[in-house]
C-alpha cells in the first residue's frame, strides 16, 4: 500500500511543538502507522459533503485534515488534545 506524505499547517505544527514527548511519540507513530497508509479509513469521518476534508482521533488527539489524492498528501490543519 502506498503511504500518503504528512504535512502540517502552521497552527497544527505549533500544537505539535507544545505536546509532551511521550504523547508526541505515540501520535507520530499513529499518524505514520495508521493514518498515512489509509487517510480515508482509520476511523476518520468526512466533514460535510467533501470526502477529502476529514476528522479523526489518533492516539487520543483529534485532528482535522485535507487529503490531496493527486499528490498523495495529507495536510493536518488542526490538532486538539488535552
Amino acid at each position: 500500500m502506498n503511504c500518503y506524505r504528512l504535512q502540517y499547517a502552521p497552527p497544527a505544527d505549533l500544537a505539535l511543538d507544545s505536546m509532551d514527548t511521550s504523547l508526541r511519540t505515540r501520535f507520530d507513530a499513529g499518524m505514520h502507522g495508521r493514518l498515512a497508509p489509509d487517510p480515508y479509513g482509520s476511523g476518520s469521518v468526512p466533514i460535510g459533503p467533501d470526502e477529502d476534508r476529514r476528522e479523526a482521533t489518533v492516539s487520543g488527539v483529534v485532528i482535522r485534515y485535507y487529503v490531496s489524492r493527486g499528490v498523495s498528501t495529507v495536510t493536518v490543519v488542526r490538532v486538539v488534545y488535552l
